[in-house]
């Protein structure tokens, strides 16, 4: 068996009138990073984008959970806890900003569930597929670690519970994009598109157009729709095709559900969109949530988390998709099956 890494997005640009747009990739986050800027000069374009990518990677390094990082040095300390410590302001602003997402989405966003992801060996460069033992499954699961039980005053923190340790896998890229597009539009950059393996912000627009981007098809090649992607809107997807292995024909996810320590089961994606204030952070931790729920609950851990935009494919390849959303779609390749939800 082999862990497959996939690109769940793929930005389609389209438009009539396009100004020229200048467009510059990376490999950051364990993924490809596209930024494209249009309607500037070529040189300030490239500058832009130098700078966001340097800061992709900057964040990439000290957010990194078991490379050595400040997060990293951050896990090692509370593997001891009872333990006080200082950090560095950006990374206790960070880690408040998650616990509020941890709380609003009743947990089933936990980056303190580092040692559980690892314990699947989704914390590696090197993967081997194997099933966790049961009992030390159990083991973390009883020892319940939750963000809230990190005390950050200033930078100041404190922990007693020493089954913490942090993953921000679920954030990071978010965080990342709405840092983009703050600098970006600092200096003086109208209109943009910063695609982080699937999670995407828009600035401005494309042209005399919006940007369009693409949905992938969670079990096959290509987009299974395209959206317009506005202003200060972001798109993002959690899906079970990203970093996942097989056995005995049993998928198994990265998206880890906090109360059983196992993988996620019965959702092939969610993808989610936003506006307004920290979109591209709310693209990206509240998508967790609502996958993990599943059929029974992704609707109400969507209202939690003020998400009214949602795609849903379950694990037969029905799509489940608001009524909001559904007004933004463009299909490629309709499913059999498509229910429109309130």
């Amino acid at each position: 068996m082999r862990l497959i890494l996939a690109l769940f997005l793929a930005v389609l640009l389209a438009g009539c009138g396009k100004p020229e747009v200048y467009r510059q990739q990376s490999y950051v986050f364990g993924t490809l990073v596209e930024i494209s800027i249009a309607g500037e000069p070529k040189d300030k374009a490239r500058q832009a984008a130098d700078h966001v990518l340097a800061e992709f990677d900057r964040l990439n390094h000290e957010l990194h959970a078991w490379q050595p990082s400040q997060l990293s040095t951050l896990n090692e300390q509370l593997a001891h806890a009872p333990v006080d410590g200082t950090i560095s302001p950006e990374l206790a602003a960070i880690l408040t900003d998650a616990t509020h997402y941890a709380a609003q989405g009743d947990n089933l966003f936990n980056p303190a569930i580092g040692k559980l992801i690892k314990l699947w060996g989704f914390q590696s460069d090197t993967f081997v597929p194997k099933l966790p033992d049961k009992a030390e499954i159990e083991r973390l699961v009883k020892d319940n670690p939750r963000m809230s039980d990190l005390k950050i005053d200033g930078t100041h923190f404190h922990c007693d519970n020493p089954a913490l340790r942090i993953d921000l896998g679920g954030y990071a890229k978010g965080y990342a994009l709405d840092d983009a597009a703050n600098y970006l539009r600092s200096q003086g950059i109208k209109n943009a598109l910063v695609n982080i393996g699937g999670n995407i912000i828009a600035l401005g627009q494309h042209g005399d157009r919006p940007w369009k981007v693409g949905i992938q098809n969670p079990r096959q090649a290509g987009a299974i729709a395209t959206l317009d992607l506005h202003d200060g809107e972001a798109i993002g997807t959690s899906g079970d095709y990203q970093r996942y292995f097989e056995l005995d024909g049993v998928r198994y996810c990265h998206l880890i559900d906090p109360r059983t320590g196992w993988p996620a089961q019965g959702t092939e994606a969610v993808t989610i969109l936003t506006r307004g204030p920290h979109a591209g952070t709310r693209s990206d931790a509240p998508s967790k949530p609502i996958f993990i729920g599943g059929a029974a609950h992704w609707r109400e851990m969507a209202a939690k988390e003020g998400i009214v935009d949602v795609l849903r494919i379950d694990a037969s390849g029905k799509v489940e998709v608001t009524r909001d959303m559904a007004a933004r779609l463009q299909w490629l390749d309709k499913p059999a099956s498509v229910q429109i939800v309130d």
